[in-house]
């Protein structure tokens, strides 16, 4: 039986994975549950799973669940997050908190030679030199549970020798693909998305196509490919999770519905596929697939993530930092919607290139960007 990590038990990610664990008991045994701040519904998975170990941010629901549950290790807080991140007592981990919080304890699994799946972008996007190369160092595995990183993986399998033309990343296109962007766009306009459900920042990413930007940078990583070979294609179906076209013109493509149980248990059980209770794709309900090419003056975010790849890590890590503050104002109603992209281009043009050696270099980085940029804000 696998033993399984979930740091990030109470998302979308952690609901999925698991139910993964809940539809296979034999194969899956959940020991570490790290959450946030919904401590009633941490409670409610630890009724559930009976995980050894647990995680929660603030000292009370900590101390309100040690009185609970006498036999569980029970973590918070800062010096709580770097302990929980390195025990070693588990075959793989689900790395799946928001944003930059992801960063050092995924850095720390890694570190002790673990198998990660990486459900957070923000980990590659801010840290990708970092985590490749301390993962190589360490002999650790890292895989990914993006659907789109899921399919290219999959895609890969089985054809190390054969060349790469490049790699076709799918998008949605988000609620705006077809329509104007303006001031008037409102946080509910954002958050209407065509055909996934997921969090909050996560769906304003994908409506300015950041996360497709951040998803460039990932593939750049995990894939160990030039950002000139990958190409995003939009697909609003979402039916092809994306594609490898191979230097003698073969295109191997992922199809599948979109649940994110998919590729969450491929990973989990990698390489051997599970059976699932999910609705199978009928082919024959499709009809066609088609593919459109983003314009990059539209969906400016994803021209800048380029741009980021061009200019260097600490760019980056300027990306991500200057969006997550000002997709959190946006949806605070500080902001407009367009100044999310605008935003970002005016404090990546802040800065010059800056070499970040550490775990500690890039956090310290992260905040001075995002005080910038709450700066900016007001």
């Amino acid at each position: 039986m696998k033993k399984v990590a979930i740091f990030g038990s109470t998302g979308s990610i952690g609901d999925s994975t698991l139910n993964v664990i809940r539809e296979n008991p034999n194969l899956f045994k959940a020991v570490t549950l790290v959450a946030g701040r919904n401590v009633q519904k941490l409670i409610k998975q630890i009724e559930e799973f009976k995980p050894k170990n647990i995680y929660i941010i603030a000292k009370e629901d900590a101390e309100k669940i040690s009185s609970i549950y006498k036999d569980i290790n029970v973590y918070y807080g800062d010096e709580g997050m770097e302990e929980i991140s390195n025990l070693v007592d588990f075959d793989i981990s689900v790395s799946a908190l928001v944003g930059i919080a992801g960063l050092k304890p995924t850095y720390n699994m890694i570190k002790n030679g673990k198998t990660v799946a990486l459900a957070n972008k923000e980990v590659l996007v801010a840290g990708g030199e970092l985590i490749i190369k301390t993962a190589k160092e360490n002999n650790a595995t890292l895989l990914t549970v993006d659907s789109e990183h899921s399919a290219i993986m999959q895609c890969l399998r089985g054809e190390e020798t054969n060349p790469i033309d490049k790699i076709l990343l799918t998008a949605s296109g988000g609620p705006f693909f077809d329509k104007e962007i303006t001031d008037k766009i409102t946080v509910e306009d954002a958050l209407n998305h065509p055909t996934w459900n997921m969090g909050a920042k996560v769906t304003i990413d994908s409506s300015t196509m950041m996360n497709k930007g951040f998803e460039i940078i990932e593939a750049k990583w995990l894939f160990d490919v030039d950002p000139s070979q990958i190409e995003v294609v939009v697909h609003r179906k979402s039916i092809v999770h994306s594609m490898v076209q191979y230097k003698d013109g073969t295109i191997m493509a992922s199809l599948g519905p979109t649940a994110m149980q998919i590729p969450i248990a491929y990973a989990l059980n990698y390489p051997t596929r599970l059976e699932n209770q999910i609705n199978k794709l009928n082919l024959f309900d499709i009809r066609d697939l088609t593919f459109e090419k983003p314009d990059l003056n539209k969906f400016k975010c994803l021209r800048l993530a380029y741009e980021a790849i061009q200019k260097g890590h600490s760019f980056q890590v300027i990306l991500n930092a200057a969006n997550e503050v000002l997709v959190d104002a946006f949806l605070n109603r500080k902001i407009k919607y367009t100044d999310i992209p605008n935003g970002i281009e005016k404090v990546m043009n802040m800065y010059e290139k800056r070499e970040l050696n550490s775990v500690e270099d890039i956090l310290a980085f992260d905040e001075e960007v995002k005080a910038k940029t709450r700066e900016m804000i007001a």
